[in-house]
């Protein structure tokens, strides 16, 4: 390509980010209101939307493990008017569902991981076990009789059930729902036992005395809570599991817009409205660029499909 034509393809390219976006923006989340990434989204939106000019809408379209929502966009024009916040799902769809009606790898374009946090292991008041150890050896005493609830298949919660599960020899049953918050619904009112979930939707409940902590699955303890301890250091060495958050586009989406998005949604993620209002949560904001959340990307789904494969999921 002539010098002439690269400089000609930048102008464009410059005078395309410059006019973005020319209309409302859509974001597909996965999962219904009130779960830790619906919180997350909509505690961004307000913000990007006023950094671009144009209103940010969220459209919660949960069900099949966001594949509903991440299908739109896949299948929509790669103008960035259509974004999906995508978490954890993304990357063990594949591991999970044997025939997905797009390419997580090539039908994507990552724009920028907003965040990442630790889990909470959770426990009704009721529920015998106050330890790690007492959970696993409630377990052991009845291999299959323990159930625990998990926001979707693959979901984070989901995959801290399965690697606790392989890494404690024991066997429990998981119990899906479509999001978190309609699982701790069920786990205060004492339809199950336990459950993995987000610091943003665990830690009130457990602050309210509604259900109790048994562990964090984060390497270290969160400062919210530092009377937590991890699920290491209470019998699980190595043991470690988060949740995380981030924008992506549809594959093609021209690379100036992806810039742009990426731009906007880092100085959001680092600004100190954001980290008073996330990081207060538990959430870890990161920013990442567009290049470190694909390779991120990338090493999640080859992570989780080796534990679904181990723990015997087979995709369906």
């Amino acid at each position: 390509m002539s010098k002439i034509a690269v400089t000609l393809l930048f102008l464009v390219s410059q005078a395309l980010a410059q006019s973005y976006p020319t209309k409302p923006i859509k974001v597909m989340v996965g999962v219904p209101p009130g779960g830790p990434t619906d919180i997350v989204a909509r505690a961004v939106a307000p913000d990007l939307a006023e950094a671009l000019g144009q209103p940010v809408v969220i459209e919660n379209r949960p069900g099949a493990s966001a594949v509903i929502a991440s299908e739109l966009v896949a299948k929509a024009p790669p103008d960035g008017h259509t974004l999906a916040f995508i978490y954890i799902t993304h990357a063990t769809n594949p591991a999970l569902m044997a025939k997905l009606p797009y390419d997580t790898l090539r039908d994507f374009a990552p724009v920028s991981m907003v965040g990442q946090q630790s889990m909470v292991l959770l426990a009704h008041p009721a529920f015998p076990a106050s330890s790690v150890q007492e959970l696993i050896a409630a377990a052991k005493a009845n291999p299959g009789k323990l159930d625990y609830g998990a926001s979707d298949a693959g979901s984070a919660p989901h995959l801290a059930g399965e690697l606790f599960k392989m890494m404690s020899g024991t066997q429990l049953t998981p119990i899906y729902y479509k999001g978190t918050a309609p699982a701790i619904t069920d786990l205060i009112a004492g339809h199950i036992p336990l459950m993995f979930a987000s610091n943003i939707s665990a830690l009130p409940h457990v602050k309210s005395g509604k259900l109790k902590a048994l562990a964090v699955t984060g390497t270290q303890r969160t400062a919210l809570a530092p009377e937590i301890p991890t699920v290491a250091e209470s019998g699980l060495p190595g043991f470690e599991a988060y949740g995380w958050y981030g924008f992506a586009a549809p594959a093609r989406t021209p690379r100036a817009i992806i810039n742009r998005l990426h731009g906007e949604v880092a100085k959001i993620a680092q600004s100190p409205k954001m980290k008073t209002r996330l990081a207060g949560q538990g959430l870890e904001l990161v920013g990442s660029s567009p290049e470190e959340f694909d390779a991120f990307i990338r090493a999640e789904v080859a992570k989780w499909s080796a534990v679904l494969k181990a723990a015997g999921v087979k995709p369906e």
